[in-house]
């Protein structure tokens, strides 16, 4: 089984699905990671070269290509959701966790974040905001299970998210 994880950049995806990954003992892959490896460049230089619909052609490759047979963990782009394709793979082929952060808690994270491409404009809280009000209802849409980030640890993070599947009989029990 493929548990992914979606939410807005700055959420937590690659470090707390890392921690998960090593927790239950299942690889872990990171859909951006792999889509550099594709493009042989940072997805900020493709972003900028190609824009954004050819970097999302090559993002729902990846993640049809990710979600077919794998087992493991998959932290996923903040983006992965604006594809209904990307939604559908996502939620049938696996399980799908939204860490859910506000637009305060993620500025507060990401304020000096030069890597994340749709972050540098003017006002990247407006942006953030604007993206929380677009994206939320597609990653609820997606996920099966939403655990509200806020401010506790990793650690604290990936207790829950264990939990809810040990509770959904995903994983064995403790």
């Amino acid at each position: 089984m493929i548990l992914s994880l979606v939410g807005l950049p700055g959420s937590g995806k690659s470090t707390v699905g890392r921690q998960l990954a090593r927790r239950l003992q299942l690889p872990f892959f990171d859909s951006d990671h792999v889509i550099e490896q594709r493009i042989g460049c940072s997805i900020r230089e493709y972003f900028e070269r190609e824009g954004e619909d050819r970097f999302r052609d090559v993002e729902e490759s990846v993640i049809d290509q990710l979600t077919l047979n794998q087992k493991g963990v998959l932290s996923t782009g903040g983006g992965v959701v604006l594809r209904a394709a990307n939604r559908l793979h996502l939620r049938e082929r696996g399980q799908v966790i939204y860490l859910n952060s506000s637009p305060d808690e993620l500025f507060r994270r990401l304020r000096h974040d030069v890597n994340r491409p749709l972050l540098q404009v003017a006002d990247p809280l407006g942006r953030l905001r604007d993206l929380h009000t677009l994206r939320d209802p597609l990653y609820r849409e997606t996920a099966h299970f939403i655990i509200e980030t806020g401010r506790p640890s990793v650690a604290t993070l990936v207790n829950m998210i264990v939990m809810q599947l040990e509770l959904a009989g995903l994983v064995p029990g403790s």
